[in-house]
């Protein structure tokens, strides 16, 4: 195979000592399941009786495309179907002459299956994973632990290859956002590629990558990761972006809100608002309810904000917040509860309840609105990163079951984590600020 350059860097740093994991992509075209392919068929002849696996998110789509990509790349090898392999079907199996074989696994975070059970008790030499952002995390670490087999008889170190397309999921933020800050652990790497790299690919190919959408342009021929094409999206990207423009946006009354965490990977964050702009934000990594709770009360008194302008989520840790203000700082600010009923909307006919799944879709729909018709402004100063996981927050903002009838629904919290490893919590610190424009206000009456 006539590997490119990209390819060739790619292929280096996977033989390489330090590193056990290396994603490469980036745009349409840079050849990214012919480097995989050609991998595995490398290491199945340098390495006779090793087993490597073939994965990607569904099983059916990497038969029609990744496998019919490897035959291509073996018949360019010179490579004889049925003499120097043999692929079996049914078995899900690529076996060569050598005694090395290649498994097809089908990757797909099934309901039935959330440890990845299905994978028993695989091993493998090393793993290829096409499209691996179509995969949840937790699925690409049980792989990883699946590397193991004949490892020290080859004298060889676990090796993990990947390939995508842009998207803002885990791949994001475990590859590019490292690999971009300059911060890439030094046991991953991150090869960008595009359609330009590659001079093996048809002229045609490009010109119709140049009639497409904006956003899938921006992804799939300039291979920009910070655009989402996915059309279950609620807010636009460019929207997103202009919230740290939209200096029109009035001053109004203050209110705080807060998403809450404990002890865990995640952040709580404080956001200050004066009416849509947002004047102050603060995130908290490692904190106990009751320092959250000090924090709250000091902005609560710099910001003149009275307690019932005040809001934190009331599900999980939040609750300990709620409970410290309501039991001992004797405050009575607002609980927030996601999986509550949705609350009535005013329309020309009176207060009707509208047709959403809950509390946390009813926000976000009104939230995402807001945010595209340049309805909120944050006029503070935010580090670069908290800045980039907050437009990711918001870029995650999605309709569940666009296609199917019934009541409008976001997708879960827990989806998201799988998605981009962490919590949502900015995005969903925004979203609380929503919970006020439902609850009438009581006009004063001076007598």
């Amino acid at each position: 195979m006539n590997l490119t350059q990209k390819q060739t860097r790619a292929i280096d740093l996977l033989e390489s000592e330090a590193i056990t994991e290396l994603l490469y992509g980036g745009a349409a075209g840079g050849g990214k399941s012919a480097l995989g392919c050609f991998w595995l068929i490398f290491n199945c002849y340098e390495y006779p009786g090793s087993r490597w696996l073939m994965g990607r998110a569904v099983l059916k789509t990497l038969k029609e495309t990744t496998l019919k990509t490897f035959f291509e790349i073996a018949a360019r090898e010179g490579l004889v179907a049925d003499v120097d392999y043999q692929y079996r079907e049914n078995a899900g199996v690529i076996r060569f002459s050598g005694g090395s074989e290649i498994l097809l696994k089908d990757l797909f975070a099934y309901p039935s299956d959330p440890n990845f059970d299905s994978l028993g008790s695989l091993e493998v030499t090393g793993a290829f994973i096409d499209e691996a952002n179509q995969i949840t995390e937790k699925a690409k670490n049980i792989v990883k632990s699946r590397i193991r087999y004949k490892l020290d008889e080859f004298g060889l170190k676990p090796k993990l290859l990947m390939t995508c397309n842009p998207a803002k999921g885990w791949a994001y933020e475990s590859f590019y956002r490292p690999f971009k800050a300059q911060q890439m652990p030094h046991d991953r790497a991150f090869v960008p590629s595009l359609v330009t790299d590659n001079p093996h690919i048809s002229r045609h190919y490009i010109n119709n990558l140049h009639t497409l959408d904006k956003a899938s342009k921006e992804r799939l021929l300039y291979g920009n990761w910070e655009y989402d094409s996915d059309p279950a999206a609620l807010i636009e990207y460019d929207a997103i972006l202009d919230l740290w423009k939209n200096d029109f946006v009035a001053e109004g009354e203050k209110y705080i809100t807060c998403d809450a965490a404990r002890f865990g990977g995640d952040a709580a964050k404080i956001a200050v608002w004066s009416g849509w702009r947002i004047i102050g934000w603060h995130s908290l990594p490692k904190c106990s309810m009751t320092h959250l709770a000090d924090q709250i009360e000091a902005l609560m008194t710099k910001h003149n904000v009275p307690a019932s302008h005040v809001i934190v989520d009331e599900d999980g840790v939040g609750g300990g917040v709620f409970d410290i203000f309501r039991d001992y700082k004797r405050k009575a600010i607002k609980g927030f509860l996601n999986g509550s009923s949705p609350l009535e909307e005013a329309t020309p006919q009176g207060r009707v309840k509208p047709n959403y799944a809950n509390l946390k879709a009813q926000c976000y729909y009104r939230l995402a609105d807001r945010i595209n018709h340049g309805g909120v402004y944050i006029a503070c100063p935010m580090p670069t990163e908290e800045k980039e996981r907050l437009i990711q927050d918001l870029e995650q903002v999605k309709q569940k079951d666009m296609d199917k009838d019934g009541k409008r629904a976001v997708v879960p919290k827990e989806k998201v984590k799988e998605l981009i490893g962490r919590s949502p919590d900015g995005g969903d610190t925004l979203m609380f600020r929503e919970w006020f424009e439902l609850k009438p206000k009581k006009e004063l009456v001076f007598r």
